[in-house]
C-alpha cells in the first residue's frame, strides 16, 4: 500500500524572461508537456491536479491531450508562492529576492504549503498515483517536507521545466524521495527552467 506522488513543474512560459506573471506556454514549453505525456502514459493516476495559474493549466491539458484518461483539475494549494522569509542560513545571494516579498506574502505562501503537504503527500489506504502539476517553489518545499529538513532549505532546489520528481508514501515509514528532477524525457534542448545546465 503506497501513495506515489509526481511532482511536475509547468512547461516553459511564453515571454516569462520579459517579467510577466503568468501566461501561455512557449512552443517549447508545449513540446515539453507532450514529452511528459508521452513519459508518463503507463502510470495509473488516480487524480490530476495542477495549479490555477495559467501555464499550469495548459500544461494539464496538452497532457490530457495525449493521455485521455486524465480528468485534471484546480487546486488553488497548488499556486506559485513564497513559503518562508529570508534565513540566516541561506546564501547571502537569496536577500534581494526576499526583500521584494512581503510578510503577508510568506503567511500566506506557509499556510498554503501546510495545507498542501497535509493534502497530498500522506499515506494512502490503497495503492495510489496522483499528478501535481505545479511550480518550482512549491516542488521544492515538498522536496524539503519530504526529506524533513529545516523550513528554510527548500531555497536552491531547482526543478526544470516539466522534470519530474516522485515521492512515495507509505504508512509507518518515512516519505521516500523516488526521482528527484528527472529529465530523462526531456532532449537536451528541451531542459530550460534552471540556472545551469543539466547532465546528459
Amino acid at each position: 500500500m503506497a501513495h506515489t506522488l509526481y511532482l511536475v513543474r509547468h512547461g516553459e512560459q511564453l515571454d516569462a524572461e520579459h517579467g510577466v506573471d503568468d501566461g501561455p506556454l512557449s512552443p517549447r514549453g508545449q513540446r515539453q508537456a507532450r514529452a511528459l505525456a508521452d513519459r508518463l502514459g503507463g502510470v495509473p493516476f488516480d487524480a490530476v491536479w495542477h495549479s490555477p495559474l495559467q501555464r499550469a493549466e495548459e500544461t494539464a491539458t496538452i497532457m490530457a491531450e495525449h493521455l485521455p484518461a486524465l480528468d485534471p483539475q484546480p487546486s488553488a494549494l497548488l499556486f506559485d508562492c513564497v513559503p518562508t522569509g529570508y534565513s540566516p542560513q541561506m546564501p547571502h545571494s537569496f536577500e534581494p529576492f526576499f526583500n521584494s516579498v512581503t510578510d503577508d506574502q510568506v503567511e500566506a505562501g506557509r499556510a498554503q504549503m501546510a495545507d498542501a503537504t497535509a493534502e497530498f503527500l500522506t499515506p494512502g489506504r490503497g495503492t495510489t498515483h496522483e499528478l501535481l502539476i505545479t511550480h518550482n517553489f512549491v516542488i521544492a518545499w515538498f522536496v524539503r517536507e519530504a526529506m524533513d529538513a529545516p523550513d528554510w532549505r527548500w531555497v536552491g532546489l531547482n526543478q526544470a521545466h516539466c522534470g519530474l520528481t516522485i515521492i512515495r508514501s507509505k504508512s509507518g515509514r518515512m516519505p521516500e524521495l523516488v526521482a528527484y528532477n528527472d529529465l530523462g524525457h526531456l532532449p537536451v534542448e528541451l531542459r530550460t527552467g534552471v540556472n545551469e545546465p543539466q547532465p546528459y
